[in-house]
């Protein structure tokens, strides 16, 4: 359908179809349910189709454009039967308002300049432009050197200019089969809502079970982790697991039952 998906299975139930699937190297198996047709109409173009193969052909697209628009991540999300159904009716806007969040941007070239020892002089270093604004950004350098970054996030106001950056998050892998990730950074400048933090942590999550990480830690021990599904770490810190299996039934806390982020 689209890089990135795998199907898993279609279910009929008796009110629409439950469509399974696996996303990118996300531990977990999604689904989305998908209403009979009623009358000979696209879900997509909601134009006329002239035979059922015609309808599948447009749901397919449709799936498609969902998917490759943060379907997975802008859900509200509830464990069943041991997948995570999917259902956008409702969910809230995956940025905080007047603020947006992509990767900072890293070459291959520069990449290699921050890993050849001596340090190589590179005339634009990643995140330069974060550390201008006064945010640290060794940490993410030295993750970069020991070819441990897992994801590095930046968060700034949504303009036509794509600044002030506000804030940023990093995560490092923590074995080689790239199985557990450590949030080392989540950062917003003074003034900046809180709002901003948890978007940081969700996003920086998302990349992280996407990539394949089972398992997230922090020593970050902050309310706004808390809401996403973290909870305390035996050894101290906080660590969340990205694999949902509980039941609704399951004391759980409702933050990993259902929800709009992680």
């Amino acid at each position: 359908m689209t890089k990135g998906y795998s199907a898993v299975d279609v279910v009929a139930e008796p009110d629409a179809m439950v469509v399974l699937f696996r996303w990118r190297r996300d531990p977990n198996t999604y689904a989305v349910k998908v209403g009979y047709p009623a009358a000979p109409k696209s879900p997509w173009t909601g134009l006329p189709v002239n035979s059922i193969d015609d309808w599948a052909a447009d749901v397919e697209c449709l799936l498609m454009e969902e998917l490759d628009t943060g379907l997975v991540r802008r859900s509200r999300r509830m464990v069943r039967d041991g997948y995570v159904l999917l259902d956008t009716h409702d969910a809230p806007d995956p940025w905080p308002a007047g603020y947006s969040i992509s990767p900072v941007p890293i070459g291959d070239d520069v990449e290699l300049a921050l890993r050849t020892p001596p340090p190589a002089r590179v005339s634009h270093q990643p995140g330069s432009w974060l550390a201008e604004a006064g945010m640290d950004v060794t940490i993410p350098h030295q993750l970069i050197v020991e070819a441990r970054l897992a994801c590095w996030l930046q968060a700034y106001v949504d303009n036509a200019r794509g600044e002030p950056f506000v804030g940023h998050a990093a995560a490092s892998w923590q074995d080689q089969r790239h199985t557990i990730a450590r949030l080392d950074v989540v950062h917003i400048q003074p003034g900046i809502p809180s709002t901003v933090r948890e978007a940081l942590a969700r996003v920086a999550v998302h990349e992280l079970a996407e990539a394949g990480a089972l398992h997230v830690v922090t020593p970050i021990d902050h309310p706004d982790l808390r809401t996403l599904g973290f909870t305390p770490a035996y050894d101290g810190g906080l660590e969340l697991h990205t694999r949902r299996t509980a039941p609704p039934s399951d004391p759980t806390p409702k933050a990993h039952r259902d929800n709009p982020g992680i």
